[in-house]
């Protein structure tokens, strides 16, 4: 067992290591591919309104000139251990991991990402718990009463929680829970969780619905399936011919044998929104990662762009990392492999 968490470990950083390469081949390579030089790389970082001298000088000090090796190695050593930046007027520190400086704020992108961060953990976490409960629940009741009512109801339901664009369910949610029925926060206001526990739920309420609603369904029909298939199994009908209750073989066997797939797209969904759920974020207002990123965007600012990437892509890989772990205690028999 020993092993098996060393060498995932190992494989973690490898990939995050190639995720580092490719980022920076996105937003350093590929632009001089396309004919971008030294100066208009660095023209992003002294304003629209420098002189060619400026950016010329700008250029040299931000070190655009070397080769992409060096800048490369640069570029992975103020993540790890912070870098220098010399803007002209001095030289500032960033301390890692060092994403660079905004550039409308001019401020370090990392404290933006922190400050940020709680808004996109809370979502996620609380939204992955209500959809993994319902969706897992109704998928193995689904199986264990195939083709009754409430399997159909259910699975319809599924479809169409797996068909509605997020946007759409976000805002009618809105509209009538928020507006209408005045049972929930309107969105657009976080409050920290040390600050007040219930507060904090109720915000998140309707955001957490409505994010579990469309991941629940997607689990629902794969818990299903996966649950008849395994009930189907020899082991299965070993397990009651031995008497045990029906509640030890459907929870102990039946569902444990069908958790290896559940647990590989929750690695997956769970990653990806820790990195930022942007459609969430934007339909309610919320302040976190998702929202951040699409601001970014919108005013091409590059350093937030590069941070938020590289974040997003430090919870897929140590989510899949937890997932690789889960799959040893599921499933004894991965860590022979």
């Amino acid at each position: 067992m020993v092993t098996y968490i060393i060498r995932r470990l190992i494989w973690s950083v490898v990939m995050l290591s190639i995720v580092s390469i490719i980022t920076f081949a996105i937003f350093f390579l590929v632009p001089r591919l396309a004919g971008a030089t030294s100066e208009d790389l660095a023209a992003r970082y002294v304003g629209r309104t420098a002189s060619a001298e400026q950016v010329k000088v700008a250029a040299e000090k931000l070190g655009f000139n070397d080769p992409l090796v060096v800048q490369y190695g640069r570029f992975a050593k103020g993540i790890v251990a912070g870098a220098d930046y010399d803007y002209g007027p001095g030289v500032e520190h960033c301390p890692a991991p060092c994403f660079g400086y905004s550039f409308l704020t001019r401020l370090p992108v990392w404290p933006d990402l922190l400050d940020r961060l709680p808004v996109t953990v809370s979502l996620a976490i609380g939204a992955a718990v209500i959809w993994v409960i319902a969706g897992v629940a109704t998928g193995v009741l689904s199986a264990l009463r195939r083709g009754s009512f409430f399997d159909r109801a259910a699975m319809g339901i599924a479809l169409a929680g797996v068909s509605l664009p997020i946007f759409f369910t976000g805002i009618v949610s809105l509209v009538v829970f928020s507006y209408g029925l005045h049972i929930t926060a309107p969105g657009n206001t976080y409050t920290p969780f040390l600050d007040n526990p219930a507060t904090w739920a109720y915000n998140l309420l309707l955001p957490w619905i409505t994010l579990a609603f469309l991941y629940a369904a997607g689990y629902a029909r794969l818990t299903r399936a996966g649950m008849l298939e395994t009930m189907g199994e020899d082991y299965i009908r070993t397990a009651r011919a031995k008497g045990l209750p029906e509640r030890v073989v459907v929870a102990k066997h039946g569902l444990r044998g069908a958790l290896t797939p559940i647990l590989t797209i929750f690695g997956l969904d769970l990653g990806l929104l820790l990195g930022g759920a942007v459609l969430t974020e934007s339909t309610y207002s919320l302040p976190g990662m998702g929202k951040y990123a699409i601001d970014a965007i919108s005013h091409q600012d590059l350093p937030q762009v590069m941070g938020v990437t590289l974040v997003a892509a430090f919870f897929v890989v140590f989510a899949n990392l937890v997932v690789d772990l889960l799959y040893a205690v599921v499933d004894p028999r991965v860590r022979l492999v």
